[in-house]
């Protein structure tokens, strides 16, 4: 998965999303909108982590949901 299929197969995958990140709200998603930096800077805010952590955590969710 490649940052142009997150945005565009967004309404797919952001039930995968909220499933893995459970903090993250309808709110966040609405936020969020299929942008992956965007994505990255609310898990890192609603897990109080690293930019760089949020980034590895999107990077593995991403080879995870390859298909």
């Amino acid at each position: 998965m490649n940052r142009d299929t997150i945005e565009g197969n967004w309404k797919q995958i952001k039930g995968d999303i909220k499933s893995h990140w459970g903090k993250l709200t309808d709110d966040h998603l609405d936020v969020i909108s299929g942008k992956r930096e965007k994505l990255v800077g609310q898990i890192q805010e609603a897990y109080g982590i690293s930019r760089d952590e949020a980034e590895k955590q999107v990077e593995k969710f991403e080879k995870s949901t390859k298909g």
